[in-house]
């Protein structure tokens, strides 16, 4: 999913990862916009997520409007988190 507008996360993925693809699902059953980066395509996408950021696992997900919440694998608590993030964030814009 991407759009011309910034989006609330960048998903670092790779081909075939199950939990890339649930990760992916769950911000898309909730309307949390997303930008997904191949990490096998993009090689500095993989720089920076192993080097910078410090993972191994994918997907690393990274919050676009705060650079210090991010986190690898498929995290339910945090997807859980940024749900009610984004339906506060909705709630305050309306």
């Amino acid at each position: 999913m991407t759009s011309s507008t910034t989006t609330d996360y960048t998903v670092y993925t790779k081909p075939a990862c199950p939990q890339c693809d649930r990760t992916k699902e769950y911000f898309e059953s909730k309307g949390i916009t997303y930008t997904a980066v191949d990490i096998t395509e993009v090689p500095a996408a993989l720089m920076y997520i192993t080097e910078e950021l410090g993972y191994s696992q994918a997907p690393v997900v990274v919050n676009n409007s705060d650079d210090q919440d991010h986190w690898s694998g498929l995290r339910r608590d945090k997807l859980v988190q940024a749900s009610m993030n984004h339906a506060a964030a909705l709630t305050r814009s309306c």
